[in-house]
């Protein structure tokens, strides 16, 4: 990947909406490379899939929790039923298998603290292994991006 690569990458990440005209002029690139690069970089599997990003407080979930989880024991079926049981759960939107006291970090989302508090109950302390769960919620989010930092 060279830097026109990474231009492209950037560009997209600002707005996956750009026509192939309009983000070969804004990388200073001819439309026809500009959509074969786009194509490998598809293809290679650099460029994943498009999206839309949606306003999480105007879509109802204005709620952001990190909830930090620890297993009984980290055996490989544990781990296994915690991660097939997370995916199962569209409030989370995240989930990150961490190092130190803590086995895993989740990012959940929810419409208001009852909707959470059933979250927890009703689907997170079910899952079979989980031993300790602890709720940090953000009070306002001072940076998001989806725009990778260039190397």
């Amino acid at each position: 990947m060279d830097a026109i690569d990474k231009k492209i990458i950037r560009e997209l990440q600002r707005d996956a909406r750009l026509s192939n005209q309009d983000l070969s002029a804004r990388i200073g690139l001819s439309p026809s490379p500009c959509l074969r690069r786009v194509r490998r970089l598809e293809r290679d599997g650099v460029l994943v899939g498009y999206t839309a990003l949606v306003d999480q407080e105007k879509y109802g979930l204005p709620i952001n929790v990190f909830v930090t989880i620890r297993l009984e024991t980290p055996a490989a079926d544990t781990v296994n039923a915690f991660e097939a049981a997370i995916h199962k759960i569209d409030e989370v939107v995240e989930c990150y298998l961490m190092t130190g006291n803590r086995d895993y970090l989740l990012r959940v989302l929810a419409k208001d603290l009852k909707s959470y508090e059933a979250i927890v109950r009703n689907k997170l302390s079910a899952i079979a292994g989980v031993v300790s769960l602890e709720s940090s919620f953000a009070f306002g989010q001072v940076k998001h991006t989806t725009v990778l930092p260039l190397s």
